[in-house]
């Protein structure tokens, strides 16, 4: 009866275990929705910003996906937190030129934007 008992109790700790390690697994993906500056309604598609944005967004370790709202002015991140976190990610868009949540834009990546990207 003990011995029963005692091989109860152990599978039921490994399966609480495992239960445990299978939850914290989703809490590695995160979503953060970070207020920027956006001055002009086609930055997805400028030659310069557009695809200077895309290409440094993605080279963020960590980051999976990205999606910028123009009319919102917000850009909406998926990232590992095991890789980054949001304030390397907020960093990383201030040096594109853009502010990010209270992360102001670096004055040198603003000035190198096209115009249209400035605030008028």
């Amino acid at each position: 009866m003990k011995n029963t008992f005692l091989k109860q109790s152990i599978l039921l700790f490994f399966m609480l275990f495992a239960v445990a390690s299978f939850g914290q697994e989703g809490k590695k993906n995160q979503k953060a929705v970070i207020k920027t500056s956006i001055h002009c309604d086609h930055c997805k598609e400028c030659e310069t910003c557009g695809s200077k944005f895309q290409t440094n967004m993605l080279r963020i370790k960590g980051v999976r996906m990205y999606e910028l709202d123009e009319k919102n002015m917000t850009i909406t991140v998926y990232y590992n937190t095991t890789k980054t976190d949001l304030k390397t990610i907020k960093t990383a868009i201030s040096k594109l030129g853009y502010d990010a949540d209270e992360v102001k834009a670096d004055m040198v990546a603003y000035e190198s934007l096209d115009n249209c990207c400035k605030k008028a």
